[in-house]
């Protein structure tokens, strides 16, 4: 991804060898973008008509010397970060040059692997400074620049507009990005829509690497050689090289192997992995966006995931909250699947019952959007004729109260020993109390609701709340 990401590398030395050597080291590196100019009076041409990331210049040049390009890349190009690749090891002139402006200073010959280093460095930095100008722009301006990357995500959620903020200020900077949340939150819908916010021209290519062992692990991302194990009678092309110039969505990435972990922990570092097969590395600029349901943190306590790498891919973390936190979403998510539901079955829209909404509100959603998109295409599939019944959605929402625990729904159930917890039980009458001001609060009020969310009818609720009015009074 760092490679090609953006803009070329622009190299400027009068000796063609020097050039040549600068080129094959970056290429080898992973930057495939370069530009090549042994003419140090074309380099203002060359900045007017392209974009470059980085410069790397010598200072010994004919006709333009490289501290007079320098300094004109300071005055007009002062984003460009400038790398000088000289044969002068000269304290005073190196002063000079970062006096000036440069980002590092460099000595003939090179060593590949400082070439590369530096490289990396400038682009990192230059990236933490557009990530951070495109959020200042963002939280300042308070819109999306590029709203339809996300018309998959229906919200209007403010939390959630936040995260879709964040997510397209850091699209471009090619970085890995983090994205948890539980299962059924819509961590995919974020991941093609950073990748779309990015420009990448290459594809979006998702993986569930959960349950893969390592082999399966390699074979399905770094792909094999022919004859590389038995069976392989041809050579596969891995998923990393379909995302070539896009983007490689690793989902269920906590349940990754340790010796898998450390194939993904060098490809982020070097850009490098290996076919299985061969000892002959190969590099790779696919952006890597990761997702997981799981505690990482958990994870880390218990050593089955590595810290280096934990911290390598949370560069930039995005959480999802799950649909509970935020039903306020509900009736654009009804109206959004109640729409592709009959689109698909070929229906008609139904109308559905005003305490449709009060009945969703009431049910914890364990399995998140997913699970209402899932439970609306059931119910419409279920569906004749005139108004949509409401028994079809209590069916599926109606039992035993959900109660919160460790950032989670999880339902009662008769083995539940949650009351063991408590130093002194509650009376029967004050346990019904508690009951019924809870399940009020989750039917917003609404009687008919909270009366089959407690089991009863709606007749003894009402009831049972004049007597509890009558006992107050």
């Amino acid at each position: 991804m760092e490679s090609d990401q953006l803009a070329p590398i622009l190299l400027v030395d009068d000796d063609p060898q020097a050039l040549g050597t600068g080129r094959s080291i970056l290429f080898c590196g992973g930057f495939h973008s370069l530009i090549c100019c042994k003419d140090a009076r074309e380099v203002p041409l060359v900045l007017s008509q392209c974009p470059v990331r980085t410069v790397l210049l010598d200072l010994s040049m004919p006709y333009v010397s490289g501290q007079e390009i320098l300094d004109l890349l300071s005055r007009e190009y002062p984003d460009i970060p400038v790398i000088i690749v000289t044969a002068a090891n000269d304290v005073s002139t190196a002063v000079e040059c970062m006096r000036q402006g440069a980002f590092d200073y460099l000595v003939k010959p090179v060593e590949a692997s400082r070439m590369i280093a530096s490289v990396r460095r400038a682009l990192e930095l230059n990236e933490l400074r557009r990530e951070n100008e495109a959020l200042r722009a963002t939280l300042l301006t308070d819109h999306l620049r590029n709203p339809e990357v996300f018309e998959e995500i229906t919200t209007d959620h403010p939390t959630m507009r936040s995260i879709m903020q964040y997510a397209e200020a850091i699209a471009k900077t090619g970085k890995p990005v983090l994205i948890t949340g539980e299962t059924g939150v819509g961590k995919d819908l974020f991941a093609k829509a950073i990748h779309r916010a990015s420009g990448c021209s290459g594809e979006f290519v998702p993986v569930n690497i959960g349950g893969l062992d390592d082999f399966a692990f390699s074979d399905t991302l770094f792909g094999h050689l022919k004859g590389a194990y038995t069976g392989a009678e041809t050579a596969r092309r891995g998923l990393i090289e379909q995302a070539s110039d896009g983007t490689l969505f690793l989902d269920e990435i906590g349940e990754l192997s340790q010796a898998s972990q450390i194939k993904i922990l060098r490809l982020l570092n070097q850009q490098e992995y290996r076919q299985l097969g061969s000892d002959v590395p190969k590099t790779s600029n696919a952006r890597i966006i990761v997702a997981t349901n799981q505690d990482l943190s958990r994870s880390l306590e218990r050593e089955t995931f590595r810290k280096d790498l934990y911290y390598r891919l949370q560069t930039h973390h995005i959480h999802i909250p799950p649909l509970r936190e935020r039903m306020s979403d509900l009736p654009l998510l009804l109206e959004r699947f109640f729409s592709s539901a009959t689109s698909e079955l070929g229906k008609k829209i139904p109308p559905y019952p005003a305490e449709l909404l009060a009945v969703l509100s009431a049910y914890s959603f364990p399995g998140n959007v997913r699970e209402l998109e899932s439970m609306v295409f059931d119910c419409v599939a279920q569906h004749r004729t005139g108004r949509l019944s409401l028994k079809l959605f209590r069916d599926k929402t109606t039992h035993i109260p959900a109660v919160q625990g460790m950032g989670r729904a999880r339902t009662i159930t008769a083995d539940s020993s949650f009351l063991s917890s408590l130093d002194k039980l509650p009376t029967l009458k004050e346990a019904a109390e508690l009951l019924v001001e809870e399940a009020l609060q989750r039917a917003k009020g609404n009687q008919t609701v909270a009366s089959k969310i407690l089991g009863i009818t709606q007749s003894g609720l009402s009831k049972r709340l004049k007597r509890s009015h009558s006992l107050q009074d």
